[in-house]
């Protein structure tokens, strides 16, 4: 009996510990069109890979990504809010995360423009498009962040 109750002890220890190293999601806000399908599939590719989006539906996003310093050359379907940065398109996750880690001096985001086959939430078939994500400043220089080559 004695043992049973030690066991039990130790199953709540190793959960207590088991939760407390969960890891807290990265909240965002994204905005998008309420009839695209293709960004709610790029939310759940961010949802999969730990960032947690609150949805802004809107008709027409121009003036938010003109308020947020997107160029019309690197715009896409969706644009996030996520620690102060922005994120345009279909920009994988991993990508996004590395970007928060190195918080690179003068950048104020990542795009990707158009919606190149392949990218998060615009898989389809086999077809696969090669892209670049685009890191961009205040004054709209880009520099490439990393290529993709499907």
């Amino acid at each position: 009996m004695k043992m049973s109750r030690l066991f039990a002890s130790a199953l709540l220890v190793v959960s207590a510990f088991s939760h407390a190293e969960e890891v807290a999601p990265i909240k965002g806000t994204n905005y998008q069109s309420p009839y695209c399908g293709c960004c709610k599939e790029w939310v759940k590719h961010m949802e999969d890979n730990g960032f947690k989006l609150d949805m802004v539906y809107e008709e027409d996003l121009t003036p938010i990504k003109i308020k947020l310093g997107l160029r019309p050359e690197y715009a896409s379907c969706h644009t996030a809010q996520i620690e102060g940065y922005t994120f345009e398109g279909h920009i994988p996750a991993a990508e996004i995360k590395r970007f928060l880690a190195k918080k690179p001096e003068r950048m104020i985001g990542l795009a990707v423009g158009g919606m190149p086959m392949g990218s998060p939430g615009m898989e389809y078939s086999d077809q696969k498009d090669a892209y670049e994500v685009l890191a961009f400043d205040k004054n709209g220089r880009t520099m490439v962040w990393s290529r993709h080559n499907q």
